[in-house]
């Protein structure tokens, strides 16, 4: 099963922002507590409906997306 299979992009759902499948919860909510110091059960406890694949899917989701980030260097003087 592929990380996609847990997110969704809707426009419809939360301005078109990847959430966990079927809910409003936002990836960049997930990735945004986990980098505060919440832990897996901590994310499960605030929001029921989520799972541990949901939360290593919001993750993968992530790093897939910064991977695939461009920067654009502008050099200076």
């Amino acid at each position: 099963m592929s990380f996609m299979d847990r997110i969704e992009i809707n426009p419809d759902v939360m301005m078109g922002k990847p959430v966990i499948r079927g809910t409003r919860i936002p990836v960049e909510l997930i990735v945004r507590k986990l980098s505060e110091g919440a832990t897996e059960d901590d994310l499960l406890d605030a929001y029921p409906r989520l799972t541990i694949a949901d939360i290593r899917a919001a993750l993968a989701y992530a790093a897939s997306s910064l991977a695939m980030e461009t920067l654009v260097l502008q050099a200076t003087g």
